[in-house]
C-alpha cells in the first residue's frame, strides 16, 4: 500500500465508523486551512481528508484492506482527491458535525404550539370542571386539502433544480475542484413550484378559523398549572401535523378562602364573650354550610381544622384541609352597664391589675441581646 490511512488518522485497523469519524474531526479542527494556513499543514489536511474518505466508505475500506488503494494510479481514475467524483460536501459535513439534508424538502411542516389562558373559580379548580373553549387557529384548507394548489392543478416539477430541491456549483480552491450545494432559489428547496395557488389559502395549504373544543379540567389544578392537549394547536403549512395546545390555569381570587396548596384558610371573628363561654358558628365551605364548635376559652389566633374540606389532590385520592383562624374581637365602646359588669367580672377573677406576662418566643430586645452574649 502506498499510504497507511489508519496511521494517518491515528486509529486501529479494527476501529469502528464512529471512532474514525471522531479522529478525523479532531485532526480536521487542528489542521483546517482556516485555522492554520501553513502550506505543510494544508498538505497534511489533504492527507487526513483522503484517509477519511477511504475509511468512512465501507466499499473503499474493504478494497483498501484487501491491498488496493482507491487513490492509487489505476485504482479508480477520476475518483481521486479533488476530482469530479470526490464527495467533498460529505467530508465538510463530518467536519462541522452536521449532515445537510439531501433532496427536496417537504412542504408539510409541523404547526406551532399555542397557549390559552383559562380563568376558573376556586370551586372549579378544587373539584374539576368541563369547559367549551373557542380557539382562533389554523386548519387544513378544505379547498385544496393542504396541497396549496388550485382545484384541478398540482405542484409542478421545478425546471431549475429538476425536482432535486438544490442546485450544485463547482468551485476551484487550493483543494482542487469543490462541489457545493444550496437550496434552489426558484422553488425554495421544495423541488416543485405551485404555478396556480389555491385562491382560498393562497398556496399555504391552511386557513384561519375559530373552532370550539370541549376540555375537561381535572380536580386539583391551581394557579399557573399548564395542561397539554396534544395535536390541538395550529395545523402546519402544507397541511402538516398540528402543534399542541397548552391551557394555562388562572384561578380567580376567592372572597372568603385563601389557598395554600390543597389546603384552604379562612378567618372567623367572634365576640370576646363567645370566645370565653363557647359557641357554635356556621361556616360556608366548598361543600356547603358547616357548623363549627367554638370551645370555651378559645384564644384569638387559634386554628380549628376541618379535615378533608379543602381542595382535591391532583391525580390522587383525598383532599386538603380547611383551616379556620379564630379572631376574638375586643369591644371598643362600652356603656356604663357593660363597663360595670366587666369591672365586676375582673374583681371576681382578681384581675383588677393583671400582671403582664411574656409569652414564649416574645422576649424583649434586651433579653434577646443578653441571650446572645450568654450563648457566645
Amino acid at each position: 500500500m502506498s499510504n497507511d490511512y489508519y496511521a494517518t488518522l491515528g486509529v486501529r485497523r479494527d476501529a469502528g465508523a464512529d471512532e474514525i469519524k471522531k479522529a478525523y474531526r479532531r485532526l480536521a479542527r487542528e489542521l483546517h486551512p482556516d485555522v492554520n494556513p501553513d502550506p505543510e499543514t494544508q498538505e497534511r489536511f489533504k492527507e487526513i481528508t483522503q484517509a477519511y474518505e477511504v475509511l468512512s466508505d465501507p466499499k473503499k475500506r474493504e478494497m483498501y484492506d484487501l491491498g488496493a488503494d482507491p487513490f492509487a494510479a489505476g485504482a479508480g481514475a477520476g475518483a481521486g482527491f479533488g476530482g469530479a467524483g470526490f464527495p467533498f460536501s460529505d467530508i465538510m459535513d463530518a467536519f462541522f458535525g452536521t449532515a445537510a439534508a439531501r433532496g427536496p424538502r417537504s412542504r408539510a411542516r409541523r404547526g406551532r404550539n399555542a397557549t390559552l389562558r383559562v380563568e376558573l373559580e376556586l370551586a372549579e379548580t378544587a373539584f374539576g370542571t368541563t369547559r367549551e373553549l373557542a380557539i382562533d387557529t389554523a386548519i387544513v384548507c378544505s379547498t385544496c386539502t393542504g396541497s396549496g394548489a388550485a382545484s384541478g392543478t398540482h405542484p409542478e416539477n421545478c425546471d431549475m433544480c429538476h425536482g432535486r430541491g438544490e442546485i450544485q456549483q463547482v468551485q476551484r480552491s487550493f483543494l482542487g475542484q469543490v462541489m457545493t450545494s444550496r437550496p434552489c432559489p426558484q422553488c425554495g428547496g421544495f423541488g416543485s413550484v405551485i404555478r396556480h395557488p389555491c385562491p382560498e389559502c393562497s398556496g399555504d395549504g391552511r386557513v384561519r378559523t375559530r373552532r370550539t373544543i370541549k376540555v375537561r379540567i381535572p380536580a386539583g389544578v391551581e394557579n399557573g398549572t399548564h395542561i397539554q392537549l396534544a395535536g390541538e394547536g395550529e395545523v402546519g403549512p402544507g397541511g402538516g401535523p398540528a402543534g399542541d395546545l397548552f391551557l394555562e390555569i388562572v384561578e380567580r381570587p376567592h372572597a372568603i378562602f385563601e389557598r395554600d396548596g390543597d389546603d384552604l384558610h379562612c378567618t372567623v371573628q367572634i365576640p370576646m364573650t363567645a370566645a370565653a363561654l363557647g359557641t357554635k358558628v356556621t361556616i360556608e365551605t366548598l361543600d356547603g354550610p358547616e357548623e363549627v364548635d367554638i370551645k370555651p376559652g378559645t384564644q384569638s389566633g387559634q386554628v380549628i381544622p376541618l379535615y378533608a374540606k379543602g381542595v382535591k389532590h391532583l391525580n390522587e385520592t383525598g383532599r386538603g384541609d380547611l383551616m379556620i383562624h379564630v379572631n376574638v374581637e375586643t369591644p371598643i365602646r362600652l356603656d356604663e352597664e357593660q363597663e360595670e359588669l366587666l369591672r365586676r367580672l375582673s374583681q371576681l377573677r382578681g384581675e383588677e391589675r393583671p400582671p403582664g406576662k411574656f409569652a414564649p418566643g416574645q422576649q424583649g430586645f434586651f433579653s434577646r441581646l443578653r441571650d446572645v452574649f450568654t450563648q457566645g
